[in-house]
C-alpha cells in the first residue's frame, strides 16, 4: 500500500530506498526474534503453559483456551488497526503495537508448536527463511510488475481461509494437505509481491522525514512478518514431524 501518493517515484535516491528496505526487513526480524523468545519461554515453562491454554494432565497435551481466543481476536484488532491508521500514528504508536502483536504471536503459536519436534522445527523454520529470502530477493531486483500477481493472490488467500473453515469440520488430510501445498505457493508468491510493493513504497516516501519512513518500515515490517508465519504454517504441516 502506497501511504505516499502525492510524492513521485522518481524523487527517492537507490541508497534512501536501500535505507528503507534495510529498516523493513531490521523491524520484521525484531517482530521474529520476539515471537521465538515468547514461543521459546511459554513451552519452557508448565506454569504459564496452565496459565493460558488447557493442558491435559495424564498426556501433558496443550489445547485451546478461551483466553488464546480473546488474544487472537486482539492479534487482529492490532493488524487491523495498524493497517488503518499507520499513515497517521505516531512512529512510537507503530512499533510498540507491531511488537506487540509479534509476543501475542508467539504466545498463540505454542499448540502449533508443541505439536512438531524441535528439530522439525527449528529446520522448517530454515527452510521457511531460505525460500522467503529467495522469493524476497526475486521481488527486489526482478523488472516485471508483479502488480497483476495482487488480485490472484488474494483471491487466492481467500479461498484457503474458506477450505479452512471447511475442513474444520470435514477433518479431511487430504484436504488439509492440499491447503498447505496451495498456501505455500499463495504466500511465496505474496513474498515477492510484497517486497516490490515496499520497493515502490521505498521510491515515494518522502526523503527527510524520520516519521513517514518509521511509520512505512513498521507497516512494510508487518506485512512481510504475516507472510513469513503464514508460509512457516504451511509448511510446518507439511514437513514437520509430529510428537
Amino acid at each position: 500500500m502506497n501511504q505516499y501518493p502525492s510524492m513521485q517515484r522518481s524523487a527517492a535516491k537507490p541508497e534512501v530506498v536501500n535505507a528503507f528496505m534495510r529498516g523493513v526487513y531490521g523491524w520484521m526480524s525484531a517482530g521474529l526474534g520476539l515471537t521465538a523468545l515468547v514461543a521459546f519461554a511459554v513451552t519452557q515453562s508448565q506454569t504459564l503453559l496452565q496459565m493460558f491454554f488447557t493442558v491435559d494432565p495424564a498426556t501433558g497435551a496443550v489445547g485451546m483456551s478461551s483466553m488464546v481466543f480473546v488474544l487472537f481476536i486482539a492479534e487482529l484488532g492490532i493488524v487491523f488497526y495498524l493497517s488503518a491508521r499507520i499513515s497517521t500514528m505516531a512512529p512510537g504508536t507503530a512499533t510498540g503495537l507491531f511488537m506487540l502483536y509479534s509476543g501475542l504471536n508467539g504466545l498463540t503459536l505454542t499448540p502449533i508448536l508443541l505439536a512438531y519436534t524441535a528439530e522439525s522445527v527449528a529446520s522448517t523454520f530454515i527452510i521457511t527463511a531460505g525460500m522467503f529470502g529467495t522469493m524476497s530477493i526475486y521481488g527486489m531486483v526482478t523488472k516485471k510488475d508483479l502488480t497483476s500477481w495482487g488480485s490472484l493472490l488474494f483471491m487466492g488467500l481467500i479461498g484457503i481461509v474458506i477450505a479452512m473453515v471447511v475442513n474444520f469440520f470435514l477433518q479431511s488430510s487430504a484436504m488439509a494437505f492440499a491447503i498447505s501445498v496451495i498456501g505455500v505457493i499463495i504466500f511465496l508468491g505474496l513474498t515477492a509481491y510484497d517486497t516490490q510493493k515496499l520497493k515502490t513504497m521505498g521510491e515515494t516516501v518522502p526523503e527527510g522525514d524520520t516519521a513517514a519512513i518509521r511509520r512505512g518500515t513498521i507497516l512494510g515490517a508487518l506485512t512481510l512478518y504475516l507472510d513469513f508465519i503464514n508460509l512457516f504454517i504451511m509448511l510446518l504441516r507439511l514437513l514437520g514431524n509430529r510428537e
